[in-house]
């Protein structure tokens, strides 16, 4: 529908491509660092039988995210591993192999990312299970696929450098409409009448020229923290005002 209007688009795409190639085979993909000073690695690349413009972007910080979400699980996992197999040695507790593998299926469909990592062993006598063991798979070091994302686009003739500054232009206009609703509370709008409605509007866009103002100050001294933040670190500064009356 966009193409057809004639407009064009940036978005990152849903699901990561598995199938690219560079755009040009001789060019190496590129380093810029961040807002906070992360590197972030770029380059463009081409999906056969699409005519858009791919890019490529593997981030550090994305990376070291996606691992401790992978140890967050993984420790909800063997815990839930350990209830069970703390079970078949209690009174009252699930022992009949056939219920046991039931409570391990549910517990391998709630943590699948998790599951595929582990190698588990249940020992048996007299369809009761005695025993259950578990240990943790050795993991590759590091991992490669960690951080990465793709940008799709209907721009042509653009560097890397030119789309990423398009992209992040859009994340902080989504980031000013997350402020305008949430931390300026322009949304919900409980008023009646219209009037009241616009200048509900009307105050919580001059607002947000304050903190736009601010956050542009700040972001020339190197500060780039969100309003919630700043909200935050400001609410522990203490402004005191003494006088002293002079008799003479």
């Amino acid at each position: 529908m966009l193409k057809e209007k004639g407009y064009d688009y940036l978005c990152v795409t849903r699901t990561k491509l598995k199938e690219y190639k560079a755009t040009k085979a001789d060019i190496k993909p590129i380093d810029i660092k961040d807002k906070r000073n992360n590197k972030i690695t770029l380059q463009q690349v081409i999906k056969e039988g699409c005519t858009d413009q791919y890019m490529y972007i593997r981030s550090e910080m994305k990376a070291v995210k996606e691992a401790s979400m992978d140890a967050h699980y993984s420790k909800r996992f063997e815990d839930e591993l350990a209830h069970l197999a703390k079970a078949i040695h209690t009174k009252g507790g699930t022992k009949r192999i056939t219920k046991v593998h039931e409570r391990l299926g549910r517990v391998k469909e709630r943590y699948p990312a998790a599951n595929k990592h582990y190698n588990i062993i249940i020992e048996e006598k007299n369809q009761f299970a005695t025993l259950i063991t578990y240990n943790r798979k050795p993991l590759p070091e590091p991992k490669e696929t960690q951080g990465i994302y793709f940008l799709r686009t209907s721009l042509k003739e653009k560097d890397e450098k030119t789309i990423w500054s398009i992209y992040n232009t859009l994340t902080e206009v989504e980031a000013s409409f997350r402020t305008l609703k949430t931390d300026l509370s322009l949304r919900p709008v409980h008023h009646q009448k219209d009037s009241r409605t616009e200048a509900h509007i009307h105050l919580g866009v001059l607002a947000y020229m304050v903190v736009n103002t601010i956050r542009h100050k700040l972001k020339q001294q190197n500060i780039h923290h969100d309003w919630r933040n700043i909200i935050r670190i400001m609410n522990t500064q203490k402004l005191v005002t003494t006088s002293i009356k002079n008799n003479k």
